[in-house]
């Protein structure tokens, strides 16, 4: 098993006394992506769920629709799609997080899919993994359908949280659109981009969002529910997909 985590000693102090500890310190990696053996990008991540980051990540980045094949040689990460496009013609730029994204105008999220209070608060509750409880050093995400949880994924950056459940999704087969992504990482235009590629109706996080990434998900059609802990949360875009009592 691939070690995600190492214990690295160091001094606690509490209450203005020192204290000899070992802490859990999660393991950061850097990749290297391929799209039908053309490089895309280096990628700083964790080392788990590797197949799924790759495919998740051309998918949410608009490069394709769909992935045939991703392999992992060493910290190369390989994927193969019919759909590929040209990667000369593809605009870039520098993300929220310092990474590379493209800019790729996404589609307009369509779906009937919509959720209750009590969902968004049930789906919040399960934004974590046994790697953010041992370290506490990444962002987690959730991916649900129809009530049901799909996925988990865990990573030190937090695009790669949903670029992994998008590329689980590519990979299984599953319906998108008929899905739910809870986060707990802020959401920014890029994050929100992501979303919209992969046609997901509804984003909930436990942070903020950006100016920007409110207007990405207006305009992409997809409900944006943000600062969602214990029993409150703020819906931003798109309430519609939201049973409240009142508006129905």
């Amino acid at each position: 098993m691939i070690p995600m985590i190492h214990m690295h000693h160091g001094i606690q102090v509490v209450a203005g006394e020192p204290h000899e500890t070992d802490d859990a310190i999660v393991i950061e990696d850097r990749f290297e992506l391929f799209l039908n053996d053309r490089f895309v990008t280096g990628m700083v991540a964790s080392r788990d769920q590797l197949k799924e980051l790759g495919a998740g990540y051309v998918i949410n980045e608009g490069l394709v629709r769909c992935v045939d094949k991703v392999s992992v040689d060493g910290d190369r990460i390989l994927v193969y799609s019919d759909t590929g496009c040209d990667l000369k013609w593809a605009k870039q730029e520098v993300g929220s997080s310092g990474g590379l994204s493209f800019i790729t105008p996404p589609q307009r999220v369509v779906s009937d899919v919509r959720v209750s209070p009590d969902d968004v608060i049930a789906i919040t509750r399960e934004i974590e993994t046994e790697l953010w409880r041992k370290t506490g050093g990444v962002h987690c995400s959730v991916l649900f359908c129809n009530g049901q949880l799909l996925a988990k994924s865990s990573d030190v950056g937090r695009h790669n949280t949903v670029d992994k459940l998008v590329g689980y999704a590519a990979l299984n087969h599953i319906d998108l659109s008929r899905c739910v992504i809870g986060c707990t990482g802020r959401q920014p235009a890029g994050m929100v981009r992501k979303s919209a590629h992969a046609g997901i109706p509804i984003i909930i996080s436990r942070a903020a969002s950006t100016d920007k990434g409110i207007a990405a998900a207006d305009a992409a059609g997809i409900t944006l529910i943000g600062f969602s802990r214990q029993d409150r949360f703020t819906i931003y875009t798109h309430p519609d997909r939201v049973m409240l009592r009142g508006r129905d």
